[in-house]
């Protein structure tokens, strides 16, 4: 299977560091794309965000032998780990962490995981879905029918998490898998809050409906940028084929 992929993470127009980081990774077993999101408030938000991405992808260059859900979710439970060690160890990291959505595609079998609000979608020719579920306290809310979906995304304390890597020494990471139809036109979304919480799921699709990846990376990061781009905004975006009107 031929993949194209892009990714993009800049800093917005109100906050003075990225604490986000991002990265795709060519493997000799397949494409593993990952994207953090350090958690602000809390100290060495982005020393979290890239250790969290280091960790993930040295876990799976060496551990090739693991199956590949259980890779994924053993990278994710390692960075964790460092993360707490290094906030332990040094008082200018402590208390540090970090969101983390993973994506891993061998042939055509996709696997991913995630810790914290960062988001997974899979855009086809006529829908997109969101593979992960926000693990936030306004998810809590709509899972207990207090809110609703569309009220949530207007909520005054929808960037409170309730789960993020670094915050305890255990962690539950929330994991799947699937296959992908190779005769299929599809593409992956993976962003960070300050993607998401400004431009939403059906104009998000809209842009991946684009044929050219580096023209929906100029074009989503112009959109968001002239709505404020109150946060960090960082995405990875990868496709089997150049569009999903084919």
């Amino acid at each position: 299977m031929i993949l194209s992929y892009i990714y993009t993470s800049k800093t917005g127009l109100k906050r003075s560091v990225n604490e986000d980081f991002a990265n795709v990774f060519e493997l000799d077993d397949g494409l593993l794309c990952v994207v953090c999101d350090g958690l602000g408030g809390n100290n060495a938000g982005d020393t979290a965000s890239k250790l969290a991405v280091s960790t993930i992808e040295n876990y799976f260059r060496i551990n090739t032998h693991e199956e590949h859900l259980t890779r994924l979710n053993n990278a994710i439970l390692k960075a964790n780990e460092q993360i707490v060690k290094a906030g332990k160890s040094d008082s200018q990291y402590k208390g540090m962490a970090t969101t983390a959505v993973v994506l891993f595609i061998h042939e055509n079998k996709a696997c991913w995981g995630h810790v914290g609000d960062s988001r997974i979608y899979l855009a086809k020719h006529d829908s997109m879905i969101q593979l992960t579920k926000d693990h936030s306290l306004v998810q809590k809310l709509v899972d207990n029918g207090y809110i609703t979906e569309r009220e949530a995304e207007q909520h005054p304390q929808r960037n409170i998490i309730v789960r993020a890597l670094g915050d305890k020494q255990d962690v539950i990471v929330d994991f799947d898998y699937f296959y992908l139809d190779e005769n299929e036109s599809w593409k992956f979304l993976l962003c960070t809050d300050g993607v998401s919480g400004v431009v939403d799921k059906e104009e998000l699709y809209s842009y991946l409906r684009n044929e050219n990846l580096n023209e929906i990376s100029a074009l989503l990061s112009k959109e968001i940028e002239e709505r404020g781009a109150p946060d960090n905004f960082t995405f990875i975006i990868v496709a089997n084929k150049n569009s999903l009107n084919k």
